[in-house]
């Protein structure tokens, strides 16, 4: 195995610590809110804080690596991150939980971009879509297997594991990394966009919070809508200022290039909905079907398997079909089997839930596989750092939407429909949503992204 493959991979176990760390916490939530004597929205805080924090620093990231060095703000961030979830571990009451879970927050934001731009900020478009592959498990593996490993240690461990299994993780990681990663040359006179990160932190954290509040209830729906409105003006003033700045915090200009727009457009949909699945199918097997989080967290597991199972095929199915072929077919997958999990009953055969989670996972995996070979396959090498934080900046936003747009889809379903149909309109839903990268990739030339897969 060569040092890039190596470093490529080590990248991928930290992402896949954040991810996981990210996802896991709310199978963990009741015991939690019963541990510190607080209500289920109150601790639910622990995750939405956690989402918000990282989409709010993220666009830090690309400015700190120029600054201070790849590898020592990774190292560093993994450290902080590891140290934090010993402290959430530790906490002895819920003000310092939620303390510990803003630090986690913020080296996470740091952490994350840092590894994908350790890995592809140099790598050859020839290659890109070998080393990208590297990097997409942990987004694929750890939202699917959270229910199930989050159950297990709920029901025979306590909650304190969900935090305490990063600490070797962690340490690992870091011990590898100053092993294996290179110093890399800074740029000590990058100018700091003091306006654009106060902006971009606004825009990002009042959208996520309005997309959480909205979770809670029809009576917080106008305030939600409010602050989603609202994020989304400072959105466009943050737009105006990053195109108009001499120095801004990071460049739109990979905007302009088709293959990594319609990663940020059809791409952040496909997020969307990798964020909502698991979650809208595990809900729906502990609330309709009165499973426990075990047992439905065994059968969400199989999204995990076709995720994994497809993966050795992925790069030969998209230098065969192209990524205009392979992102159809994963779209087609992703569809069907959205709409087919509506017609689930409680007395339908297990294999038929099975075969379509993982005909989901497949789609799921074969999607965003191709996503993060194409989106940097027509950047130039010294555009990368931006491309890669505007990427990191939409992907976080689009993923922690997810939960919340679902969430809300399915209350509003309720004012009209039972508990059961409200819950089955879910998952039509969040088939529907294909239909924009569907209709979107259609008008993409058959040879995009060809340098990378010829």
């Amino acid at each position: 195995m060569s040092k890039e493959i190596k470093i490529a991979l080590l990248m991928a176990a930290s992402l896949f610590m954040e991810i996981l760390d990210g996802t896991i916490v709310t199978t963990a939530l009741p015991k939690m809110a019963q541990y510190f004597q607080t209500s289920s929205a109150t601790i639910a805080l622990t995750v939405s804080v956690y989402l918000i924090t990282v989409a709010i620093f993220i666009p830090l990231s690309g400015w700190m690596a120029n600054r201070f060095g790849k590898k020592k703000l990774w190292i560093i961030a993994v450290i902080i991150f590891t140290l934090a979830s010993l402290g959430n571990a530790l906490a002895p009451n819920f003000t310092i939980l939620l303390m510990m879970r803003i630090v986690q927050g913020i080296s996470g934001a740091l952490m994350t971009p840092t590894a994908r731009l350790i890995v592809l900020e140099k790598t050859p478009a020839s290659r890109l879509l070998k080393m990208a592959s590297y990097l997409i498990w942990p987004a694929l593996i750890a939202p699917a297997i959270a229910p199930l490993v989050g159950g297990y240690i709920v029901t025979y461990w306590s909650w304190h594991w969900i935090f305490l299994i990063n600490i070797p993780i962690g340490l690992f990681i870091v011990f590898c990394g100053i092993k294996l990663i290179e110093a890399d040359q800074l740029n000590t006179t990058a100018a700091f966009d003091l306006l654009g990160f106060i902006e971009i932190a606004l825009a990002s954290g009042i959208i996520l919070a309005g997309a959480e509040l909205a979770t809670y209830g029809e009576t917080y729906w106008s305030g939600a809508l409010g602050l989603f409105v609202f994020g989304i003006i400072i959105g466009l003033l943050v737009y105006r200022h990053l195109k108009k700045t001499a120095f801004p915090l990071f460049s739109l200009d990979a905007l302009k290039i088709t293959s990594f727009r319609i990663c940020q457009t059809s791409g952040s949909v496909l997020w969307l909905c990798v964020g909502a699945l698991p979650y809208l199918l595990t809900i729906f097997l502990q609330t309709v079907f009165h499973w426990s989080a075990l047992k439905a967290g065994s059968y969400v597991l199989f999204i995990f398997i076709g995720n994994i199972g497809i993966k050795p095929f992925t790069n030969p199915i998209i230098r065969k079909l192209g990524y205009r072929g392979a992102l159809l077919i994963s779209y087609g997958m992703v569809f069907i089997t959205s709409i087919a999990l509506a017609f689930i009953q409680i007395n339908t055969l297990p294999v038929w839930l099975i075969l379509l989670a993982l005909i989901s996972g497949i789609g799921r995996s074969l999607a965003l596989t191709a996503y993060n070979g194409l989106s940097f396959s027509e950047i130039s090498l010294q555009d990368r750092n931006s491309a890669n934080t505007l990427n990191s900046v939409a992907s976080t936003l689009a993923q922690g939407m997810g939960i919340s747009l679902i969430t809300v889809v399915v209350n509003l379903l309720q004012v009209l429909f039972s508990i059961t149909v409200a819950y089955e309109l879910g998952f039509v839903f969040l088939g529907l949503l294909m239909i924009f990268p569907i209709a979107e990739t259609l008008f993409l030339p058959k040879n995009i992204g060809q340098a990378t897969i010829s």
